[in-house]
């Protein structure tokens, strides 16, 4: 029982201990006007006492109490910061710092620390990183939303263009920047950031008077009217008195906004200042003026709550008025964190949890006594702010506006309104009526302004005149009836015969085809005779066209459009000569074409058509229906392949376009079930087709479907729709099944899968006769189209590819000489540098003169032979092209070194690489010389080469070079080859075969040749055994050394008598002991032939100096060597 008590009694005690809650209060002792607002531990002070106080009282914390620690920062970035590291370990909140440059580092480490940073300051932009301050609430807002507050005032007046002017520290410099510079700053960022929106801005410092604001004005308001101004009061007066003797004021364009950032400091008539003489203009300057301040409360207990807060501080601490907000915001800090820590408890946290802690604060609303605090997710208030003017009656500021930040809206008061400057009833435009500059109100004078009435009555009537005078002409031009033949001037009207095709009388309204006598070449296939009338009318031969009417109405439509067709001209439009309109010989004049219509010569399997010829005609179609659809004329209405004819130069025409009229028959329609009535059907575009009564022209897309059903005919050559069955039964359908299908919109077109063309041909056509007209393209890109594949006959005339045309050019016969001689003289040219790359240049030279070639002997060459050891692992290990890119990189590489020698590329095989000195110029001793430095050269440059598609790989070239005489002569007629034979090739060969990778194999004969000069380094090998010469004493060939003696060349020009002995005996003690076998020089002495040369791609090395450069193509070289 006893224990009992004692155990009760203890916890009772315990629970009766209130836990403590220490708040570190961190702010300067002093009041610092530059940085602070008035902020400072003196005001704060008594603040956060009373909501301790409060708190405390409330019950709100049961078992805790707060309790408070002062630091005074002094503002400074040194003092601030020591005073958190000295609290971080005892504290459980820091309320402040006030300084920028002091919350910045102190909420750095609090992050670090967790613990919770509540501050009424720290307005920068910069503190919305909560990566980089994680545990900082703000309680006053930021000038995030005083941008967002002007950018909804200016939005609601409709102002898209302001100039911003802002005080910044020059003296001070030391400070950082101004309150104002974070502010203004954060304003301009949000207007630049909109589109629609413009904004300049500009600074001032302490020690700016009225002559620089005056320039500063001048400059902002070039392309502003709305100024925004942030500085002290006095300052901005001074602002608005030069802005009122700039006529700013009274003009009423111009509005001026005030960013006070510190309510203290606001006073009802700011433009007062006792015994000043300027207060009068400062009263009108600031009409112009509206204030943008934070938001201060205005009800009962913010009344109450600040007389208390003065009563116990002393009102000479905070002067008359209600306390700042940017002080009594402190108290909703201290609440915020109370209700905070509550909730944290409650939830079973700890007082030292301040993660937990701040994440309480985010986020939530509560009524604190500056009014609703509502903290966003970001941990900063979303506070409001209020708009003041200055009533014209009191000449004192009054609030006419709240911005609601939560709404992001900016709410008028009830009865009250904005007083503009100027005495304007209404906000000022963005851009004043006549400008920023005033250029759009220029005066004009008044011999300008009747200089500018007579030019405009003398261009008025020039338009007159010209449209009088274009409307009299063409009066008169249809009057003159230029169109009109009389019946004597047509000649031999009479039927003559002449050949052509039945589709010339079978259809109806078309002008006939016919084919005179001088065409019958083309056409000499027995065919029937036709008969045709013709006639001759002004010395030219012309098709007779009857019209089949008894009497004709010269209305002016049918006028007008005779003279319209008179008046057209296109090289792919049948000419109109004229009409006869006296019965009974009324007919219609056209160009007469003599190679009949395009449908006659496709269907005549005589005429050969290449793709060329087709395109030619593709084309010349293309351009004649351009030319309609550009005309007054507008489109065709009937184009089929039969109006479509060609001329002596095979130049297809368009014909039986216009004078729908009378080209239409005066008799009985025609029957609608014959077979000629729905074959001329075949054409027609579908949409017209469905249509009642069609155009009587037709229409622009119609005459595309039906270039269409052109094109698939020119391709075919099997006449419109050709080899078109039915699915079911595999019938041949009749024109009238086809027009049907086309009609109901089933999408039956003619068949292109088993015809032969380009694919873009085919795609051409399926565009041209899609079933929605809109679809189709029109006859200007059809010419596009048609120009790429026409293109071969666009650069050249088809006259000489056809032997046709040939009227075109019969002015110019001289000229088209010279320009094929010319062309003779380049080709012969090309020829000339091929054989000088097939052989060598003497050897070609004699070729081209006629001459024979004789096989020549030559005393003593090197030849060079060199291979690829491991060449082929190494191709079978690659792809082909990877083969050919190595060996053509290679040799591109070795070209390139041997030019610097006096050497003759031979041949490259494969692998194989054969070079030779002393022919065909003679070069004395130097041959050796000359191969063996060649070779040195090569091998150096190998050991650096790099296999692009193996670059680890090191290429292994074995080289082997001998001395001795050969033949050299071109061998055959037909591709003739310059071919090396003799012994010597074939010892040079097994020399290369029988060395080693990356070394030179020297015969003796070589090395007796390289010591005459003296210079060589060479290395006995010893005896190997050669195939077919026995065992040979060889040499490697290590490199040169610099002459002693003098200059090689001198023993290069000896008589080659006084070598040749030596080399003679040399080559003796060599030999094999076996007796040599009889030979012939064609037989059984090797020789290597220069191979065939192919035309090379780009991608290959071009042929260098007189070097024959082979494609090494393996197998191709090989079948030649055979």
């Amino acid at each position: 029982v006893i224990w009992a008590g004692v155990v009760l009694s203890w916890l009772a005690g315990v629970a009766c201990v209130d836990r403590s809650v220490r708040l570190s209060v961190l702010a300067p002792n002093s009041t610092n006007p530059t940085q602070n607002r008035g902020q400072n531990l003196q005001q704060i002070r008594p603040v956060v006492e009373y909501a301790v106080q409060a708190i405390n009282s409330s019950g709100l914390l049961p078992g805790h109490s707060l309790h408070l620690e002062f630091r005074d920062t002094n503002c400074s970035s040194t003092y601030g910061p020591i005073h958190a590291f000295n609290l971080h370990n005892v504290t459980d909140v820091f309320i402040g710092p006030i300084c920028e440059y002091v919350i910045a580092p102190v909420a750095r480490y609090a992050a670090v620390w967790k613990v919770p940073v509540v501050t009424a300051s720290g307005f920068a932009d910069h503190f919305i990183h909560r990566d980089e301050y994680a545990t900082l609430t703000r309680v006053s807002g930021n000038y995030r939303l005083i941008a967002k507050c002007m950018v909804a005032t200016l939005q609601h007046f409709n102002w898209f263009d302001s100039a911003l002017m802002y005080f910044d520290y020059g003296l001070k410099s030391s400070l950082g920047h101004s309150d104002c510079y974070f502010a203004l700053g954060s304003v301009f960022q949000q207007l630049t950031s909109m589109n629609s929106h413009r904004s300049r801005s500009q600074s001032f410092n302490e020690t700016t008077g009225p002559v620089r604001f005056k320039e500063i004005l001048l400059e902002l308001t070039e392309k502003s009217r709305i100024v925004v101004v942030c500085a002290d009061q006095r300052t901005v007066r001074d602002i608005l008195l030069v802005a009122e003797s700039l006529n700013m004021i009274d003009s009423g364009e111009y509005v001026f906004f005030n960013i006070e950032l510190d309510t203290r400091k606001l006073s009802l008539t700011p433009w007062y200042i006792e015994g000043d003489k300027d207060n009068e203009r400062a009263k009108k300057a600031y009409t112009a003026l509206l204030t943008v301040t934070s938001r201060t409360p205005d009800t009962p207990d913010y009344r109450n709550f600040s007389d208390e807060v003065k009563r116990k501080a002393g009102k000479e601490l905070f002067g008359p008025g209600p306390i700042s907000t940017f002080v009594s915001a402190f108290y909703d800090a201290v609440l915020l964190y109370a209700t905070a820590l509550n909730e944290t408890l409650a939830a079973g946290g700890h007082q030292s949890n301040g993660t937990l802690i701040v994440q309480k604060m985010w986020n939530r609303s509560i009524d604190g006594i500056t009014g609703a605090v509502n903290i966003d997710f970001n941990g900063d208030r979303i506070a409001d702010y209020s708009l003041m003017d200055m009533d014209p009656d009191t000449f004192e500021f009054r609030i006419v506006a709240h911005y609601i930040g939560i709404k992001d809206k900016l709410e008028f008061l009830n009865n009250t309104k904005i007083h503009w400057a100027g005495g304007r009833t209404s906000a000022p435009p963005n851009r004043p009526e006549c400008g920023f500059d005033g250029s759009l109100c220029q005066t004009i004078s008044p011999f300008l302004v009747l200089t500018l009435v007579l030019s405009s009555f003398l261009v008025v009537l020039a338009i007159a005149s010209a449209f009088m005078y274009r409307h009299y002409k063409l009066e008169a031009e249809i009057a003159s009836m230029t169109w009109r033949v009389m019946p004597n001037e047509i000649g031999h009207v009479a039927q003559s015969k002449f050949r052509g095709s039945m589709h010339s009388l079978v259809r109806r309204g078309s002008q006939l085809t016919v084919f005179s006598e001088d065409g019958v070449s083309l056409f000499d296939n027995g065919r029937g005779q036709m008969f045709v009338s013709t006639a001759v009318y002004k010395g030219v031969q012309v098709a007779v066209r009857p019209i089949d009417k008894s009497r004709i109405d010269l209305s002016r439509p049918m006028l007008l459009e005779l003279k319209r067709m008179k008046d057209l001209h296109h090289d792919h439009v049948v000419k109109f000569y004229g009409a006869c309109v006296d019965p009974p010989n009324c007919c219609l004049l056209t160009e007469y074409c003599p190679k009949g219509s395009l449908q006659d010569i496709l269907e005549n399997e005589q005429i050969k058509l290449d793709w060329m010829f087709r395109y030619s005609l593709m084309h010349d179609l293309v351009k004649g229906m351009l030319f309609l659809h550009q005309s007054e004329l507008k489109s065709h209405g009937s184009l089929k392949s039969s109006n479509c004819v060609v001329d002596s130069r095979f130049v297809l025409k368009i014909a039986d376009f216009g004078l729908r009229s009378l080209r239409e028959s005066s008799g009985s329609l025609e029957d609608c079930e014959s077979y000629a009535y729905w074959k001329r059907l075949l054409w027609t575009a579908p949409e017209l087709l469905r249509m009642e009564h069609p155009p009587p022209d037709g229409t622009q897309k119609g005459d595309v479907f039906s270039f269409a059903i052109i094109v698939h005919e020119i391709v075919t050559r099997q006449g419109p729709w050709a080899n078109q069955v039915d699915p079911v039964t595999l019938n041949p359908l009749t024109p009238k099944e086809i027009v049907e299908g086309v009609r109901s919109g089933t999408g039956l077109r003619p068949t292109t899968s088993d015809i032969c063309c380009d694919e873009e041909v085919s795609a051409l056509m399926k565009r041209c006769w899609a079933e929605e007209p809109a679809d189709r393209p029109d006859f200007n890109t059809l010419k596009a189209t048609i120009r790429k594949l026409n293109k071969d006959n666009e650069s050249n005339n088809i006259l000489d590819n056809l032997l046709s045309r040939m009227e075109q050019y019969a002015n110019n016969l001289e000229t088209l000489v010279e320009e094929r001689t010319a062309d003779y003289l380049e080709e012969k040219r090309k020829c000339e540098e091929l054989l000088y790359q097939l052989l060598p240049k003497s050897v070609a030279s004699q070729l081209i003169l006629g001459q024979s070639v004789v096989a020549e002997t030559y005393d003593s060459v090197t030849i060079y032979f060199s291979d690829i050891v491991g060449f082929t692992s190494l191709s079978a290990e690659s792809q082909p092209l990877q083969v050919v890119e190595l060996l053509n990189d290679l040799y591109t590489c070795f070209d390139s070194i041997i030019e610097n020698f006096d050497v003759y590329k031979v041949e490259t095989i494969g692998d194989a690489y054969m070079v030779v000195s002393g022919l065909p110029m003679r070069n004395g001793l130097n041959h050796a010389r000359e191969i063996a430095r060649m070779s040195l050269a090569l091998l150096k440059a190998v050991q650096s080469f790099t296999i692009r598609h193996r670059p680890w790989d090191q290429l292994k070239l074995r080289i082997g070079m001998h001395t001795g005489p050969c033949v050299a002569g071109v061998v055959g007629l037909k591709m003739p080859r310059y071919c090396l034979f003799g012994d010597t090739v074939n010892t040079a060969s097994r020399m290369e075969s029988n060395g080693e990778a990356l070394k030179i194999h020297v015969s003796p004969l070589t090395k007796a040749a390289l010591d005459k000069f003296g210079t060589f380094i060479l290395d006995l090998r010893g005896e190997v055994e050669m195939k077919g010469k026995g065992k040979m004493t060889t040499y490697w060939l290590l490199g040169e050394k610099e002459s002693t003696d003098g200059s090689p060349t001198a023993l290069a020009q000896a008589d080659l008598s006084e070598v040749s002995p030596s080399l003679k005996e040399n080559e003796s003690a060599s030999a094999p002991s076996t007796p040599p076998q009889p030979s012939t020089p064609m037989q059984n002495n090797s020789f290597v032939p220069i191979s065939n040369q192919r035309f090379q791609s780009n991608n290959l090395s071009k042929p260098t100096s007189n070097h024959n450069n082979v494609s090494a193509t393996t197998p191709l070289l090989q079948g030649d060597m055979a």
